[in-house]
């Protein structure tokens, strides 16, 4: 992981995971840092490569995000992408001012091939800009290399010094051939060998791990979940009948997920785990009892989760490691590892109460993306059906039910769940959508069944395309689907009226609803 780098350096913008995900598919290892991170701190990192993201400021304020000039000093390659393009400018010597013409979406640009960046790409390509500013002069040694019609200096370079800057955006799908972009300059412009390989990262953690625990005995959060089942699995290949996996059933499950999760981790499935199933529902309903906000929730969920595996640590004798199956996203949006703003509390990250009785937390997978996670799984011998299921939220329910949670909602919201689900897979697209699942409203509407007046619950529907879940755009399901699991949920569900679509991306809205 350490042997070569590239870094990200985040301003604030919204696509500092994206970027770093992008990197890593050409296969090199990336981390992101705050743009507060010291320049020492940077050069011992020893970095094959920088990246600086873009930022929600203008870089000409005097109170903005910016960056040292011996950041460019340094002589390791520097790419700026949007605000980072135009703060590369402004610190060098550039001139950045307020756009006439705002820049926003799919636009053409026009790119001079002959740029080591722009290796393989075609001259006019269309890219994702968003940007209020623009780079209105150069500065001095770095030359145009892209334009748009609106944009004088879409790219620029400088190539004596590797220095090279991006006004737009090629790290979301949207920049047709972005990704080959971000490879030209980590392969080539950086000289990365592309070397970070799932199989030697699974082989380096478990290692890693059993010089870590040595003799201790480890508590493992397993929650049937994608990212816990991997940890859970790749703590046991490491240390075996040391590791305790307690399921906490906090009811907040999806219908019959318990007794699957169950099925497959308890003393009758493949795995040599010590399993301990927790039946909390009424614990956590109680706890949950009048509150709506969905941070509080979270807090709640996550808070409990760790109260629930103190008092089965202390069952069975002393442990010395709690394990969870924090990923990446987790911490990036939790506040951690860069610039962004807190998108949402994660019971793994920003949920985790102060006092933890154990001596110190194992996250095995938390320098992982999803995709990376279930390429983990696969290399550890986890059958697909697992390593692909559908991806569930730590406080689950809980954030799929907006407003209080009770068991009655949890009801509705698991049958709705069901069926939909089922419906999906009867139509044979349980494969190809990314995320799907039902979400109850807090919205009650009048309605007409068997000629009586009903006040009832919305359900909404949910199902999003996605690489990384990071960006998404809504899933096309047929119509037809549509309608007969709106049918069948307002038929069988009792307490719901009212069936609807959700059509929003990921920006502007989150995959889950809270």
């Amino acid at each position: 992981m350490n042997q070569e780098k590239v870094i990200v350096i985040d301003f604030g913008g919204q696509y500092n995971q994206l970027v770093a995900r992008r990197v890593r598919e050409c296969n090199v290892y990336c981390e992101i840092y705050s743009y507060k991170t010291d320049l020492e701190q940077i050069k011992a990192m020893n970095p094959k490569g920088i990246i600086l993201t873009g930022g929600p400021n203008s870089c000409y304020e005097a109170d903005s995000a910016t960056c040292s000039k011996e950041l460019f000093e340094l002589g390791i390659p520097v790419l700026g992408l949007c605000y980072g393009a135009q703060l590369m400018m402004h610190v060098l010597g550039g001139k950045v001012e307020k756009a006439p013409v705002r820049e926003y979406g799919k636009t053409e640009v026009v790119v001079d091939t002959t740029s080591p960046l722009f290796q393989n790409v075609s001259d006019h390509t269309i890219c994702w800009m968003s940007h209020f500013d623009y780079i209105s002069k150069v500065a001095d040694g770095f030359r145009t290399v892209a334009h748009t019609a609106d944009c004088p200096v879409a790219a620029a370079e400088d190539q004596r010094r590797n220095l090279y800057a991006i006004q737009f955006h090629p790290e979301v799908l949207h920049t047709e051939e972005g990704t080959k972009m971000l490879r030209n300059f980590v392969i080539n412009v950086c000289g990365c060998a592309g070397i970070w390989k799932m199989d030697a990262f699974v082989e380096n953690s478990v290692k890693a791990i059993r010089e870590k625990v040595g003799n201790g005995k480890v508590l493992c959060a397993l929650s049937g979940g994608v990212d816990s089942s991997v940890a859970a699995v790749m703590m046991a290949k490491a240390i075996g009948d040391q590791l305790t996996c307690v399921f906490v059933d906090h009811g907040l499950l999806r219908k019959n997920e318990g007794d699957e999760v169950e099925a497959v981790f308890g003393p009758d499935g493949p795995y040599n785990l010590n399993f301990i199933r927790v039946n909390a529902q009424e614990r956590f309903y109680s706890k949950l009892a009048g509150v709506e906000e969905p941070e509080k929730k979270r807090k709640i969920i996550g808070e409990e989760f760790i109260r629930v595996f103190e008092e089965e640590a202390k069952k069975i004798g002393a442990v010395d490691f709690l394990v969870q199956g924090t990923i990446y996203p987790d911490v990036v949006e939790s506040g951690l590892g860069g610039e962004s703003a807190v998108i949402k509390s994660h019971h793994n990250v920003g949920g985790l109460p102060s006092c933890v009785d154990f001596k110190e937390i194992i996250e095995p997978l938390r320098d992982l993306f999803k995709d990376e996670v279930r390429k983990a799984g696969l290399e550890l011998g986890i059958p697909e059906y697992l390593v692909f299921r559908q991806p569930f939220p730590g406080p689950g329910l809980g954030i799929r039910i907006i407003g209080e949670v009770t068991a009655e909602k949890v009801r509705i919201v698991q049958d709705a769940d069901a069926i939909y689900r089922e419906e999906v897979a009867n139509a044979g697209y349980d494969k190809s959508i990314g995320q799907y699942f039902a979400a109850l409203t807090n919205m009650r509407s009048v309605g007409v069944m068997g000629d009586e007046r009903t006040y009832d619950y919305a359900v909404a529907l949910r199902a999003v395309n996605t690489i990384d879940f990071m960006t998404a755009e809504a899933a096309e399901i047929p119509f037809e689907v549509l309608q007969k699991v709106m049918s069948r949920i307002i038929n069988e569900v009792k307490g719901v009226n009212r069936v609807m679509y959700d059509l929003t991306s990921k920006p502007p809205g989150t995959i889950e609803f809270e």
